[in-house]
């Protein structure tokens, strides 16, 4: 599961980080990615592996202002941390300017573009990214931000891009296209579809028309209330099946193409 929300956190969750590496290891996966809106992960993430043996977690940073947005540093620190955890950066979220406006909150946002151009904070940042083989993850941009953002990062040498809950977003059918071309792999996640924003029937249509190996399942679960993240996932798998999506296509969105951007044997 790439997009793991879990407990502490300033938001309220349904699970901790030991409680859903357990859980997970009991359903027999593989590996989990923590994330969180407002602080690093990687260090909770290798101590949740010293508690629960036989499954790698992983961590990141998301670069929202509280750990100071567009911040090179925050990166640096990431994959300093003892236990070599931390893995993905991900773009700002709840700070992010598309999904602010698209909120209607007035606050203070962190661009990504300035004036229609990559902002130049984030060249030192892909640096980061590409030097460490790390994961590039959109986060809340929009899509023309991210069809903007893709070119920049492999000009800097990034290879592994990720668009974050891809039809969150709310991209054109030409946008999705246009992503896969540019190589990025896009997430569809069991919590858009459990909260009324996309169907079962809409993802089998895209990972039909775009190609299975274009795409990543994950489950953006942990929030009060919700389901846990496995049951999601079995949801989501089940539910593409009764769509028509075989087997090895399901395969390759939840253990292969995740396997791929972690650096693990698939």
């Amino acid at each position: 599961d790439f997009h793991v929300h879990s407990g502490p956190d300033s938001r309220p969750r349904s699970v901790s980080d030991l409680e859903i590496a357990r859980i997970a290891k009991r359903a027999g996966m593989r590996g989990l990615v923590f994330k969180n809106h407002f602080t690093m992960t990687a260090d909770r993430a290798w101590l949740a592996m010293q508690e629960v043996d036989g499954i790698e977690i992983f961590g990141g940073v998301v670069l929202n202002r509280a750990v100071g947005g567009l911040n090179a540093e925050a990166v640096r620190q990431m994959v300093a941390f003892s236990g070599g955890r931390g893995k993905v950066v991900w773009l700002p979220t709840f700070d992010a300017e598309f999904w602010m406006t698209r909120a209607g909150d007035p606050g203070e946002y962190v661009p990504v573009l300035r004036n229609g151009v990559p902002d130049p904070a984030l060249a030192e940042i892909f640096d980061l990214i590409a030097e460490h083989d790390l994961v590039l993850a959109m986060g809340h941009s929009s899509p023309e931000e991210v069809l903007t953002l893709i070119p920049e990062a492999r000009r800097h040498g990034v290879r592994h891009i990720l668009v974050t809950h891809a039809l969150g977003q709310q991209p054109s059918d030409d946008q999705v296209a246009r992503m896969a071309q540019l190589g990025a792999v896009m997430e569809l996640v069991w919590l858009a579809v459990g909260n009324g924003e996309v169907t079962l029937a809409e993802y089998a249509d895209v990972i039909r028309d775009v190609g299975a190996r274009h795409f990543l399942l994950s489950s953006d679960l942990g929030q009060e209330m919700n389901p846990l993240h496995t049951d999601g996932l079995r949801a989501l798998i089940e539910g593409l099946r009764q769509e028509g999506i075989g087997d090895a296509d399901i395969d390759l969105m939840i253990r292969r193409n995740p396997a791929r951007l972690l650096g693990l044997d698939p």
